[in-house]
């Protein structure tokens, strides 16, 4: 079975996002449509205050988390927009079943998988026949991060320090390597965006 599902983990804060960021310009460089969200810390005065999330297609941003969100899931001192979530975060990851060649998800994780919309968009891409990047929450135990971990057609990339600025090289030649094995099942012609 061939690995379409490349799965990055590692400690918080280890790079797991900038891993994936450079891994996604490695593939656009070589003209595929890469789809899906995205996240980013968000810093006020050296301290963490929340994470945004980006729609890769339309660069639409919206707030994740925050420190001074007003309702929503708890996940520690933050609270979850479970609006932006659904509205930026799932939506961006069901049009990218349908227009990418690449669907990315950043993270799987506990503020992500309070939403409903996030996890039947993820459940959809892993039914879908197109790569999957993502980056999952190493440590949590959930059904879902457990249905995937142990997936055929997963392979595991772990983010250490020593290999954070190289570990994407890897991660974009396995990618490659599925999609021009699997060209002919893309609906999508490479350099189209």
């Amino acid at each position: 079975m061939s690995e379409r599902l490349l799965l990055i983990t590692g400690s918080s804060g280890v790079g797991k996002t900038s891993v994936l960021r450079k891994s996604i310009d490695a593939l656009k460089v070589c003209g595929y449509c890469v789809g899906g969200m995205i996240s980013y810390e968000v810093r006020k005065n050296g301290k963490r205050v929340g994470f945004e999330i980006q729609d890769l297609n339309n660069e639409e941003r919206g707030w994740l988390a925050h420190v001074d969100q007003r309702g929503g899931p708890r996940i520690g001192k933050y609270r979850v927009n479970l609006e932006n979530l659904d509205a930026i975060g799932a939506a961006s990851i069901i049009h990218a079943v349908k227009n990418a060649h690449v669907i990315v998800i950043d993270e799987i994780g506990p503020m992500e998988l309070y939403s409903r919309r996030f996890r039947e968009a993820v459940n959809k891409a892993l039914q879908s026949k197109k790569l999957v990047i993502s980056t999952v929450h190493r440590k949590m135990d959930h059904k879902l991060i457990g249905k995937i971990r142990t997936r055929k057609d997963a392979v595991t990339f772990l983010v250490t320090r020593e290999n954070r600025e190289t570990l994407h090289l890897n991660i974009a030649e396995k990618a490659k390597s599925f999609l021009s094995r699997h060209a002919s099942e893309q609906k999508i012609e490479i350099g189209e965006k």
